[in-house]
């Protein structure tokens, strides 16, 4: 029998069959946060990064509410806290190449 998915997974499953990203990181900082009261009742703590086409000409809200409508029935049972970097391919393009 096999486990089951942590709650990390799902989001990392979630977002990349919703939004095919070109990057994506999911961090799980719900370590960070032992103590709080959100993450007494197991829910965790949670740093997305997504850079997907889908979020090219949408403002910063727009993009965070397409992850949060892909996420929202894990809200707040699963996940307390969701901090989320939604970009644009352009804005990390444009990004690194500033930098040399």
């Amino acid at each position: 029998m096999s486990a089951s998915p942590s709650t990390k997974e799902v989001i990392e499953t979630r977002l990349q069959a919703a939004f095919s990203p070109s990057f994506m990181q999911v961090i799980d900082e719900s370590e960070e946060h032992i103590g709080h009261a959100g993450a007494q009742g197991g829910a965790g703590h949670f740093a997305v990064t997504l850079v997907a086409s889908q979020f090219t000409g949408l403002s910063l809200i727009k993009r965070h509410q397409m992850v949060f409508a892909i996420l929202k029935d894990l809200i707040p049972d699963a996940i307390h806290a969701l901090k989320i970097n939604a970009r644009e391919p352009s804005e990390v393009t444009s990004a690194a190449s500033h930098k040399s």
